[in-house]
Parts: structure tokens; sequence; C-alpha cells
């Protein structure tokens, strides 16, 4: 891997959620075979020194939390609806515990923020619509369901809007 710092983004792990992979359709047995398999493909392509953002939904027990040691880079965590632990909980894996942030022009959230922002950002990337994707390219998912339970560089999605934006233009 390179020595250069990269920046990743991912969202709704639900490790350790064993009715996600039924409800969301994931292709795993049961819900270790799904955690170890998200371990596997977030190391495979993140470094220790990378950054990655999660966009919420980490988990919904605090047992899982200790999962969080085993993944490479300096954490961020924006969070979801599922992510309801007190700060000192996070705190310990997540470098930052924010309800957005914006990232190289775009807003990071967990949920679709409301379109009324879109001449603030040149795009919001979010998760927790899982398999479902909101018919505007302004909005891009980022549930581990659409970017194959694999953290994707903040360079990958900003050359999805691009394309998807020449299509529309």
């Amino acid at each position: 891997m390179s020595s250069l710092r990269k920046t990743f983004l991912i969202s709704d792990t639900h490790f350790g959620h064993s009715n996600i992979i039924r409800y969301c359709d994931r292709p795993f047995a049961d819900a270790d075979e799904m955690d170890q398999a998200l371990i596997q493909n977030w190391n495979g392509v993140v470094s220790p020194s990378d950054k990655v953002y999660h966009l919420g939904d980490v988990m919904l027990s605090a047992k899982k939390l200790s999962i969080l040691d085993q993944l490479n880079g300096t954490k961020i965590l924006i969070r979801g609806n599922h992510d309801n632990f007190k700060l000192s909980q996070y705190t310990p894996y997540f470098k930052d515990v924010r309800a957005t942030h914006e990232l190289a022009g775009y807003l990071l959230s967990h949920i679709p923020v409301h379109d009324s922002q879109k001449y603030r950002f040149k795009g919001n990337i979010h998760g927790h619509t899982h398999e479902k994707n909101i018919d505007d390219p302004w909005y891009y998912n980022i549930s581990v369901e659409q970017i194959n339970y694999t953290p994707i560089t903040l360079e990958q999605a900003i050359d999805r809007y691009s394309r998807l934006n020449t299509k529309n233009t």
C-alpha cells in the first residue's frame, strides 16, 4: 500500500446485527460471518495511517464495540440513528464523533439531508437507506450494500458524482 494517507468512507456496517442480514438480504450466513467479512474487506483497503469516516449505524450492541480495535485507520463517526451509546463509549475507538461533516465540498451525513441544502454543498454522501437509492445524483448512498461491503475512497465517491452529473447535463 502507498505511504500516502487516504480518506475512506463507509456506512451501515451493523456489526453483530444478525437481523440486518435478513432485512437487507446481505449475503452472509450469520452475524459472525458478516463481521469477519467486513473486517477483512476494511483492512484489505485501509492502512493504519488512513482516515475513515463511518457514516453511522456501526453496531447495535455495545458488546461489539471492541471489533473497532480490529479495524485499520483513524476513525471518525458521523452518528446514525442506531448509534445510541454514550459518547464515552465511542471515544476509545473514534478520534471524533459528529452529527455531520463537510469534506471537499460534500456533506457527509447518516440520513440523507433535505434537498434544500443543495445550494450549500456539491452533494450529500450518506448511508441509512441501505439497498435503496434516491433518484437524484446529488445524493450518494454509501451503505455497505452499495459499496460491496468495503470502504471506498473519497476520490471514488467524487468520481461517481462527476460521472453521474455529466450524464445529467
